[in-house]
């Protein structure tokens, strides 16, 4: 890739980064599809990000920034404007600027997982789901699940004032959903999701009892750091359909290039150039 002064960039905000992956997808793309553009990953500690979050937009040549661990709920303070999807989230994973200047913020993680179940042959109409994990990436998948016409809805989080305010929200929002909060049983669920950072790093608990889990309850997983995580092989072990963290990234990346500007293309041609690695 030619990196020059007319290069735009795409900041992808967060911390730890070893664990970051959209860089292996977006830049191979922009590479084979000759649009000179580059995602570059920032460690930004919580501290000092929402000062690093405004600055880093006094650059022309950023067009957009990626929002991820643990920033997502920060950055719905920071943003000027906000969707109805990132509101109901409580969480925001897409910055831009706007044609005024101000910064707009959207949210596309639940889009991406729920994109990424159907695809897979799940349909969520109807259907009852456990999500655990409160935080940004639990708050959106909720959103979008109950967006996509889940009946009953289940929230378990270790801080139970999240789960509770993202109760309180999707209520608002979906009065005829059944939300429930307390506890993360899986049994009984006909999507379990694992929304909480658990599996990141080596001898991580479970996010819940996989034990606990049906055979036919479909799996899905938020975690990056290894293509089927500890979390995952357990459930596949049990015969569970299931859905690694990446498949989220990639059913999302069409919506944030249509978002910031740039030539979109499907989530198979950004399997077929992406230079993942774990």
């Amino acid at each position: 890739m030619n990196i020059d002064g007319n290069t735009r960039v795409i900041a992808h905000i967060g911390y730890p980064t070893h664990t970051f992956k959209s860089p292996m997808i977006y830049n191979p793309y922009f590479e084979h599809a000759s649009i000179n553009a580059l995602v570059v990953p920032f460690s930004s500690q919580a501290p000092v990000y929402p000062d690093f979050l405004r600055s880093v937009f006094t650059c022309d040549n950023v067009i957009g920034a990626l929002v991820t661990m643990p920033h997502k709920v920060t950055t719905t303070a920071l943003a000027d404007r906000l969707t109805p999807t990132a509101q109901i989230a409580g969480s925001c994973n897409a910055v831009r600027r706007g044609a005024d200047g101000k910064l707009e913020g959207d949210m596309f993680d639940g889009e991406g997982f729920v994109r990424g179940v159907r695809r897979k042959g799940f349909a969520p109409e109807g259907k009852s789901a456990l999500v655990v994990g409160s935080g940004g990436v639990g708050s959106a998948i909720a959103a979008s699940l109950a967006a996509a016409g889940v009946a009953r809805l289940a929230l378990f989080d270790v801080n139970t004032a999240a789960a509770e305010s993202l109760a309180g929200r999707l209520k608002q929002h979906y009065p005829a959903l059944t939300v429930e909060t307390g506890g993360n049983d899986p049994a009984g669920f006909d999507l379990v999701v694992n929304a909480t950072p658990l599996g990141m790093y080596e001898g991580d608990p479970m996010p819940v009892d996989v034990g606990r889990i049906a055979p036919s309850t479909f799996v899905g997983e938020v975690v990056l750091k290894s293509a089927t995580t500890a979390f995952l092989a357990a459930a596949q072990a049990k015969g569970c359909p299931t859905q690694i963290g990446t498949d989220m990234l990639f059913e999302q990346i069409p919506v944030y290039l249509e978002y910031f500007g740039l030539p979109a293309t499907t989530a198979e041609h950004l399997r077929e150039v992406a230079r993942i690695e774990y």
